[in-house]
This record gives structure tokens, C-alpha cells and sequence, in this order.
């Protein structure tokens, strides 16, 4: 349940981030070579969104497979091996996160301490740079979630995306549609 709510806010913020970047540079591209002018603020709003949507999207691509990886030799593996090297590298990504999110900590401490705003926005540093910690954790949650899905065997690891497999794939059903028949490549 409570991935769940997670999960659907998660798809929601990085929606809402995405379409708000989107809005944000197609009005700042508008003002500037259609009228001369641009928000001084829009450059640094934009980029502070776009390192939430990064953040976000890194603990989403986990969740959905969308990252993608090299594992060809893991792929040779006996099933058990397979999944204790899976089990070692989620360990070592959970290792990772605890490590940043540390650091995000720390620095978010002190620049909460000192009292930063950002440049062109009256917005506390602290706040706009939060998603350092908040990133790394939802991405440790989901981090977590497949390492017990892996100890308790409903999988033996990571779920990359295979590039190679989809561009296949394209390249068939572009085939299919062009009325080209024979074998698939």
C-alpha cells in the first residue's frame, strides 16, 4: 500500500516537474527571440527542476526497469549466482546512497545554518537543493524493495533496460507497418 501512494506520487511530481519545465523554457525561448526580453529568474528555475526530475526519475527507473546496464557476464550465471551478485550490487548501491545522502545532509545543514537563497529566486537554498537527501532516499527505498524481491526470489536482479532488444523491436514493427513481409531481423 504504502508503495503504492509512493509510486503514484512519485509519477505524479515527475510529471508535474516535467510539463512545468517544458512550459517554463517554451515561454522563456518566446520572450526572448519573439520579443526581446526573458525572466532573469526562468535559467536557474530551470535547472533546479530539471535536477528534481533527474533525482526523481533515478529512484522511478529502478522501480520500472528503465535503467540500463551492462550484464552480460551476470546474465551467463547460474540463477543463484546471479542473484548473490545482484544481492552485492544492490549492497553496494545501498552503501552509495547512504554515503550521499550523508554528504546531502551535511551540506544542506550548513547551508540551512548560514541562510543562502538561491540567486535569482527569494527560495532558501536548503529547500531547493533538498532533493540531494530526498532523492537518495526514495532511491535507497527502492533500492531496498529489490533487494528483498531478490533475497525472497521473485527476482534475480536488476530489471535493465536492453536497448539492443528494443531497437529490434522497432525496427520489426516499422517493417510490419511498411507492408515489408519476410523474417524479422
Amino acid at each position: 500500500m504504502f508503495s503504492r501512494v509512493i509510486a503514484g506520487l512519485e509519477e505524479a511530481i515527475i510529471s508535474l516537474l516535467l510539463a512545468s519545465m517544458t512550459l517554463l523554457v517554451f515561454v522563456e525561448v518566446v520572450l526572448r527571440f519573439g520579443f526581446g526580453t526573458g525572466l532573469i529568474w526562468a535559467q536557474e528555475l530551470t535547472l533546479h527542476l530539471s535536477a528534481w526530475l533527474v533525482l526523481f526519475g533515478a529512484s522511478y527507473g529502478v522501480k520500472v526497469g528503465s535503467h540500463i546496464g551492462v550484464d552480460a557476464l551476470v546474465n551467463i550465471l547460474p540463477p543463484l549466482w546471479r542473484r548473490l551478485v545482484s544481492g552485492f550490487a544492490v549492497i553496494c548501491c545501498l552503501v552509495y546512497c547512504a554515503l550521499f545522502s550523508y554528504g546531502a545532509w551535511v551540506y544542506l545543514s550548513k547551508v540551512h545554518s548560514i541562510g543562502l537563497e538561491l540567486e535569482d529566486l527569494p527560495v532558501p537554498k536548503w529547500i531547493a537543493h533538498s532533493i540531494l537527501l530526498i532523492g537518495m532516499l526514495m532511491l535507497a527505498w527502492r533500492l531496498l524493495e529489490l533487494l528483498w524481491a531478490i533475497i525472497t526470489g521473485r527476482q534475480d536482479g536488476f530489471k535493465l533496460g536492453d536497448e539492443a532488444k528494443e531497437s529490434m523491436h522497432l525496427i520489426e514493427e516499422a517493417k510490419a507497418e511498411a507492408g515489408e513481409g519476410g523474417e524479422p531481423v
